[in-house]
């Protein structure tokens, strides 16, 4: 942050130096010299209690003097210091020594705060700034003070005649200096506030920065702010000075109201954000705390989503009405994680889940939209996806408590996921929603076991493939065996379909009772494009994969096959066989269309070793002899990526690489979900 923004018009004398136009790295440039270390000792928080009485009771005065109101300082605030505090009253009368009796100048100014900073080179940050403005504080309060002493009083009236009291108040004085008057006390409240926000960010520096990021930018600036607390003390009491003794040239003073009231805009800012990070953190810890040792459903679900005390009542997509959250209690929890971002497909897939599950009423769906800043729009597209969902939603205006645990403990990067929670609170699956989006009601109880159990499954395309075509669950149901394919390049298909079809119709084919289906994904029965079943297809193949990745360390022959297959989504052509719902292979479109090719090499073969067999055989020759690079593609949103990964085609680990794409098309084929 520069100041170039006050600066040109607030030019010093000619020849002079201008505060306003230096940069923040100017200015740290001469200041970080004059800082030692921080190992004096001192009470610091009592001194700016004490400084606050003052300055707040003094400000109250001059309004009253000069402005005419009647507002009293038994309204303020009394705060109290530890009763053992001692003030430093050497080093105030010093540092009042150094700014007293100064010409106007930004020049002046700043040559004093450099000589103040050089003395209190000891002391940290917040406290050179304190041990200033006291300085200041201890002569301003003690004229307003005396000021506001009755006629009777002797003593104040003396000690008024050396202070120069009376000159200032005398009628056509006050009213001359009128503005010069408002313009310090408008100075000095700002500084006040700048030094209270430098004290708060001090006071907050003692989290991790790790846990807190935000706190790196707050302190980095603390020695520039302090600089400008410092010198505008320096300016005001020089305009004081002149003030007193009626002088007619005076500092200009509104440039430094300007620069600190950008300063308490600021600082204020980032003290938000670290109290909102700090908030996130506790709540962090709490979490991590009470899943090691999970009790009761409800309690753990009030510490992930709300603050404090800040309980809300859940709303029931069924009837639109709020519910407490003792719903939830001794229930199964199905806690449905999302952003706004999400697609109808999305909430479709869980609704015949809610439908299943309400009838025993055992589980409980919850969605959670996760917003790290709400707006009117977010809060209208909520409203929205809310109107679509049966189920149970929290309606929540704020980031949950919860936000950083779900993000890290859970791998929540945007996409929507199911965590599956017992009535315990204990988490029984972290992303179930890759094996509902593939298994659907199949996947019951949406557990870890269960997972394992269904990707170990080689019947995984009947689910992929279900609602693609009409006919589908009949050809699974007769074992029928299918040709799954497609791919980028449209002569390619072309002639696989022309290929394949003749294999079909082959008198050896018919003759051994073997029945093949084709069935092109994307394509319609005219042979158009049908992007949304496309989109749906790979989708669905991406959820298993994940699925089985954030299960299985060893690769399984499963694992292999959808390796294989999500390698081949943006390659000119890609297969897969299946007997019924169960997949024989996988494979590029160059090397299945040469067995295709190469069908009448092979097909005597058929009638003793059977289809499946001779296929496969035949398709491994065709791959010794070819050498197609593998590349696997993995959204960067699917929560846990493997560190590394085995070929699918041969035993080597894969190079990992880093893309970026963009397909143009919402749910287009080749655009990852």
């Amino acid at each position: 942050m520069t100041s170039n923004a006050l600066g040109s018009s607030q030019q010093s004398k000619k020849g002079g130096l201008s505060l306003f136009t230096l940069s923040e790295q100017e200015i740290l440039n001469q200041i970080y010299s004059t800082h030692v270390h921080d190992d004096e000792k001192f009470d610091v928080e009592s001194l700016f209690i004490i400084v606050e009485n003052i300055l707040k009771r003094a400000t109250v005065i001059v309004d009253n003097v000069v402005l005419g109101t009647q507002a009293t300082v038994e309204d303020l605030e009394e705060k109290t210091p530890k009763a053992s505090f001692s003030p430093p009253i050497c080093a105030l009368k010093n540092i009042s020594c150094e700014m007293q009796c100064k010409a106007p100048g930004e020049e002046i100014a700043h040559k004093t705060a450099l000589t103040i900073l050089n003395k209190l080179s000891n002391y940290s940050w917040d406290t050179k700034a304190v041990l200033t403005l006291a300085a200041f504080a201890l002569d301003y309060g003690e004229f307003w003070q005396i000021a506001q002493a009755p006629a009777s009083d002797q003593l104040a009236k003396s000690v008024g005649t050396l202070r120069r009291v009376p000159i200032l108040l005398k009628r056509p004085t006050l009213q001359k200096h009128r503005q010069s008057l408002i313009e310090l006390n408008n100075v000095i409240k700002a500084t006040l506030e700048v030094i209270e926000c430098i004290f708060e960010l001090e006071k907050l520096s003692n989290y991790d920065t790790k846990d807190v990021p935000a706190l790196s930018t707050g302190v980095e600036h603390i020695p520039v702010d302090v600089y400008w607390a410092i010198v505008t003390v320096v300016a005001s009491t020089t305009q004081f000075c002149c003030l007193i003794n009626d002088e007619d040239k005076k500092p200009e003073l509104s440039p430094f109201s300007q620069k600190l009231n950008y300063i308490v805009t600021k600082l204020k800012r980032q003290i938000t954000i670290i109290r909102q990070q700090i908030e996130v953190t506790e709540a962090y810890w709490k979490l991590v705390k009470v899943f090691r040792t999970p009790t009761e459903i409800m309690e753990i679900f009030k510490g992930l989503i709300y603050t404090k005390d800040n309980v809300q009542p859940l709303i029931d997509g069924s009837t639109k009405k709020p519910v407490s959250i003792e719903v939830l209690k001794r229930k199964n929890v199905l806690l449905f994680i999302s952003s706004l971002d999400i697609s109808d497909d999305d909430i479709s897939i869980l609704r015949p889940i809610h439908d299943t599950i309400k009838k025993e009423d055992q589980y409980k769906i919850i969605w959670i939209p996760i917003v790290d800043e709400w707006t009117e729009d977010s809060k209208k597209k909520f409203e929205i996806l809310r109107s679509k969902m049966p189920w149970y939603v929290v309606q929540y205006y704020s980031p949950i408590a919860g936000i950083r645990f779900v993000k890290e403990k859970w791998n929540f990067t945007g996409k929507p996921s199911v965590v599956v929670l017992n009535p315990q609170g204990k988490v029984e699956c972290e992303n179930a929603f890759h094996m509902i989006r593939v298994w659907g009601i199949k996947a019951f109880p949406f557990t870890v076991t269960r997972e394992e159990t269904l990707t170990t499954s080689r019947e995984w395309i009947g689910s992929i493939g279900a609602g693609i075509h009409p006919h589908i669950e009949n050809w699974i149901k007769d074992q029928k065996y299918i040709f799954f394919y497609g791919g980028k390049d449209n002569e390619w298909i072309q002639q696989f379909t022309k290929r394949a079809t003749a294999i079909a119709n082959d008198p050896v084919i018919k003759e051994a009772k073997i029945s093949i289906e084709l069935l092109c994904i994307g394509k319609g029965s005219k042979g158009e494009d049908n992007l949304g079943i496309l989109g749906r297809f790979w989708t669905g193949i991406e959820s298993l994969f994940i699925s089985k990745s954030q299960r299985k360390t060893d690769t399984d022959a499963v694992a292999l096959e959808i390796q294989k297959l999500l390698s081949f989504k943006n390659e000119s052509g890609w297969v897969v066989l299946s007997k019924g719902s169960t997949v024989v292979l996988s494979g590029h479109g160059t090397t299945i269309l040469k067995v295709l090719e190469d069908f009448d090499k092979w097909k005597e073969v058929v009638r003793e070793k059977g289809f499946e067999f001779t296929f496969k055989e035949y398709h491994n020759k065709v791959l010794h002899t070819a050498h197609i690079c593998c590349r696997i593609d993995i959204p960067k949103a699917s929560g846990k990526i493997p560190e590394n990964m085995k070929c699918p085609d041969c035993p080597r680990v894969m190079e990992t690489y880093i893309s970026f794409k963009c397909c143009h098309i919402d749910g287009a084929a080749n655009g990852f979900h």
